[in-house]
């Protein structure tokens, strides 16, 4: 399994922005799929986006499309999540996910499909 550590959340106020970071052990260049979800006081943890090593895809699931962009630095072997727009209903604990691709381009907003997890920063939206 892959080491990741989140990084980046905070308070901010509605309408904000936050780059969230995504730091692992393993270059993500390797052949590995992250993604990002999120969750909230007593509800189900949400994916949100994915991005795929080898060829760079991403995916993004309603609730943050046109607001959030996901991106990779293999160089320092981060993954990234930028939040625009921030709203009081972004508030939650943010985590990144990570497992291998296999053959071929994939990824997944499914928790299920993951095996290696951060240990999540928190993310609090307020005036």
């Amino acid at each position: 399994q892959v080491q990741l550590v989140e990084s980046g959340g905070g308070l901010v106020q509605p309408g904000g922005s936050l780059r969230l970071s995504c730091a692992t052990t393993e270059s993500t260049s390797v052949n590995y799929a992250f993604a990002w979800f999120r969750q909230a006081p007593g509800k189900e943890r949400e994916g949100l986006s994915c991005i795929s090593s080898s060829d760079g895809s991403t995916y993004y699931r309603d609730s943050v499309r046109g607001r959030a962009t996901v991106s990779r630095d293999s160089a320092v072997n981060t993954v990234y999540l930028q939040l625009n727009n921030l709203k009081p209903e972004d508030t939650a604990v943010y985590y990144c996910a990570a497992d291998p691709e296999g053959n071929g381009s994939w990824c997944s907003t499914r928790a299920s499909d993951f095996r290696s997890w951060g240990q999540g920063t928190q993310v609090t939206v307020s005036s």
